[in-house]
């Protein structure tokens, strides 16, 4: 069984993608097991990190914000705040501390109950000086917060634990396994010998750009244990580089061995799906462009893909990573829209099987789209998997964008509104057929909102945020949105 874990040319799309855009949904399909149900109620959640909230007075401490799933849908069941100020939680709320500045919900023990993950960089660590980061997980509960620990801390000042997390069971032990991104440094906590022991290794040390290293899981490896995904890239810092390697579990010498490469191409964001339906993971580079003059042709595909954000996908083999890949952006055959410089098609990307076909979709955020002439409000748009992947054999796409000047999509877009920085999915209301959540921080003068598509249709659309979730100063610059859990 494949485990993985996920911590968008105007042109007409084919019959499937125009009745997508009437609002209309396929026949549910078989519910996919749910392992981001923190309340343990049976439905999936979802973790917004909130790390500019000011808590007990202190700006930018930051929470945790756990939205319910529900039969009435995502945010109609209430939710929960987490942070340094709960009481099963260790630490105390400082000013600058950013916990949820990276959220991962996913169920590490296979009780049925999910844990919270929380990266929080801005942490002081005792010994180690300011922003040294700490990551702590949070055991999901009926009521309130399972016990909380702080399973990692930065070795030194600037260290930054925390920027990303991801877990999954990467040594295949069933252990608890999570990967933490910091500042130049990615380092994995994987529990090993049965749960027995801790080993904590440095997965890669080197310049990252002062930006969070991008993580994802899959198996990419095809032998039934997860593997790591890492990207990252530098501009003049010290040397201009861009790489995404894998990285799988090597037993014998209880450390990471790095098994695949590609130099060149940078991107914003990772997911991990199985787009050709082959039964094999792929790896999807969101706004992946090439960075580095390394003389290495077409790490991101054709260059003019790039226009606009491009979405580069690296195809599974049983035998050799990565041999086929493909590549497209808004001027692909079937994508809405058209690509322009700045719509940064693909910062955020998120994985789901629409329509039950046994194909996974993809919903990819496009943050700098202008809607009008409003500069960067921002669309999503969902792309449809093919027996060939998400560009069918023919080089063609189907897809459907939502924005806020759809109809029956709540709200109007706006300058900076950024819809589509954030992405998520989940079966959030159990009904067999997946939902999509956009995040859009911009929104309200960066108070923030999720837009919530059920069914991932238009049709009975809805905006959570900070003032109709009850959050404390909902009209401040919370940011809402702009973090969101994997699933």
């Amino acid at each position: 069984m494949r485990r993985r874990t996920y911590a968008l040319a105007a042109a007409t799309a084919t019959t499937a993608a125009v009745a997508l855009t009437l609002g209309t949904h396929p026949a549910a399909a078989q519910p996919t097991p749910v392992t981001s149900d923190f309340n343990g109620d049976g439905y999936a959640d979802l973790a917004v990190g909130v790390p500019d909230a000011t808590v007990n007075g202190k700006a930018k401490a930051g929470y945790v914000n756990v939205v319910w799933g529900g039969a009435k849908g995502l945010g109609r069941h209430g939710g929960i705040r987490v942070g340094q100020a709960t009481a099963e939680v260790p630490g105390t709320p400082e000013a600058g501390d950013r916990f949820g500045a990276a959220v991962a919900l996913e169920d590490l023990s296979g009780d049925g109950v999910a844990e919270l993950v929380v990266g929080a960089p801005g942490e002081d660590v005792t010994g180690r000086g300011v922003d040294a980061g700490s990551v702590t997980v949070v055991g999901g509960a009926k009521s309130g917060t399972g016990p909380g620990s702080t399973v990692l801390t930065g070795p030194s000042a600037k260290s930054a634990y925390g920027w990303s997390v991801a877990a999954a069971d990467l040594t295949g032990d069933g252990g608890r396994d999570i990967v933490v991104g910091g500042r130049d440094k990615v380092v994995l906590r994987a529990v090993v010998d049965g749960g027995e022991d801790v080993v904590v290794t440095t997965v890669l040390a080197t310049p990252m750009g002062g930006r969070a290293p991008l993580l994802a899981t899959g198996d990419f490896t095809a032998d039934g244990t997860d593997d790591l995904a890492l990207a990252f890239h530098t501009i003049n810092a010290p040397y201009t580089q861009s790489h995404v390697r894998l990285w799988a579990w090597d037993p014998a010498e209880q450390r990471m061995a790095n098994t695949w490469n590609s130099s060149n191409g940078a991107a914003s964001a990772l997911a991990v799906g199985d787009f050709d339906g082959d039964g094999l993971d792929d790896l999807a580079l969101g706004e992946c462009r090439e960075i580095a003059d390394e003389n290495i042709d077409d790490p991101c595909g054709p260059e003019s893909y790039a226009k606009g954000g491009g979405i580069h996908i690296e195809y599974g083999d049983a035998n050799s990573f990565g041999y086929r890949s493909q590549t497209l952006n808004q001027d692909t055959v079937g994508v809405y829209g058209v690509a322009e410089d700045g719509d940064r098609f693909g910062a955020s990307l998120a994985v789901l099987d629409f329509n039950g076909d046994g194909r996974d979709d993809l919903v990819a955020g496009a943050p700098g789209e202008a809607i009008g002439s409003r500069r960067a409000a921002g669309a999503a748009t969902l792309l449809l998997g093919h027996a060939g992947g998400i560009v069918d054999r023919y080089g063609e796409a189907s897809s459907v964008q939502y924005h806020q000047d759809r109809p029956r999509v709540p709200g109007a877009a706006e300058t900076s509104d950024g819809f589509g920085t954030a992405v998520a999915t989940g079966d959030y209301d159990k009904d067999g057929i997946p939902d999509t959540a956009v995040g859009t921080p911009g929104e309200n003068t960066n108070s923030g909102g999720v837009w919530v598509f059920p069914k991932t249709s238009v049709t009975g659309s809805y905006a959570l945020t900070p003032k109709n979730l009850g959050l404390p100063s909902p009209t401040t610059a919370l940011s809402y949105g702009r973090y969101l859990s994997s699933h």
